[in-house]
C-alpha cells in the first residue's frame, strides 16, 4: 500500500500556532495573485489519486472545526480513518464521513488492504510521524506558506533516525507558497 503526505506548513515549519490554529494559513501569502488553473494548489490533483485517508485526532478537530458545508467538504467520499485512543465517536458535525481507530498502525494497514486501498493520505504531525518512524511514507508533498509564526506545533516530532528525501521538485506559485515534493527513502 502506498502511503502519501500532502500538508502545509509556515516557512519555519510549524503546521499550527501554539494554540492548534491554522487561520494563519488563509493570510498567508499574496490573496491577489492571480493563480490561474492552480487556484488549490494540486489538492484536487492529489485528492483523486488517493483512496482513503489516516488522519489524527487533533487534525480531525480542527476540520470538525470549521463546520464545512457538504459542498465546501474537500475528501469527497474517500474513507477517513481518525487515529485515536482517547475518542470512540468523532464529533457531531462529522458523523458519517470518519471513523474512529485506537488500535496498531500495522494492523489498520492490513485492514485496509483487506478493503482494497492502495493509496492513503496521510496528515497530522502525529500521524505523519508515526508513519515515518514504520518507514512506510512513501511520498511527501509539502507547501511552504510565506509566514513565519515562530512557535506552534511542527510538522514532525521526533524521528527515530535519519531519512533522506529524494527526487524533489519544486514549485514557486504567485501567491509566494512554495510545494516542494519528495520521494521518502528509507536506505
Amino acid at each position: 500500500m502506498k502511503f502519501s503526505v500532502y500538508i502545509a506548513t509556515s516557512a519555519d515549519g510549524y503546521i499550527a500556532d501554539p494554540d492548534g490554529g491554522v487561520d494563519w494559513l488563509h493570510s498567508a501569502g499574496n490573496a491577489d495573485a492571480e493563480m490561474g488553473v492552480n487556484a488549490d494548489m494540486g489538492f484536487a490533483d492529489f485528492i483523486d489519486s488517493v483512496d482513503c485517508m489516516i488522519m489524527g485526532r487533533r487534525c480531525m478537530e480542527v476540520i470538525a472545526s470549521f463546520n464545512l458545508s457538504p459542498e465546501q467538504w474537500p475528501y469527497g467520499d474517500i474513507p477517513i480513518i481518525v487515529l485515536s485512543h482517547t475518542l470512540k465517536e468523532p464529533p457531531e458535525s462529522l458523523h458519517g464521513k470518519v471513523e474512529i481507530y485506537a488500535g496498531e498502525i500495522t494492523a489498520l494497514i492490513s485492514e485496509l488492504e483487506k478493503r482494497e486501498l492502495k493509496h492513503a493520505y496521510v496528515d497530522g504531525g502525529t500521524t505523519i510521524t508515526s508513519f515515518v518512524n514504520l518507514a512506510l511514507i512513501n511520498q511527501m508533498t509539502i507547501t511552504k506558506a510565506p509566514v513565519l509564526l515562530g512557535d506552534g506545533l511542527p510538522l514532525f516530532g521526533r524521528i527515530n533516525r535519519q531519512i533522506k528525501l529524494v527526487d524533489a521538485e519544486a514549485e514557486a506559485f504567485p501567491n509566494d507558497f512554495i510545494q516542494i515534493k519528495y520521494r521518502v527513502d528509507y536506505q
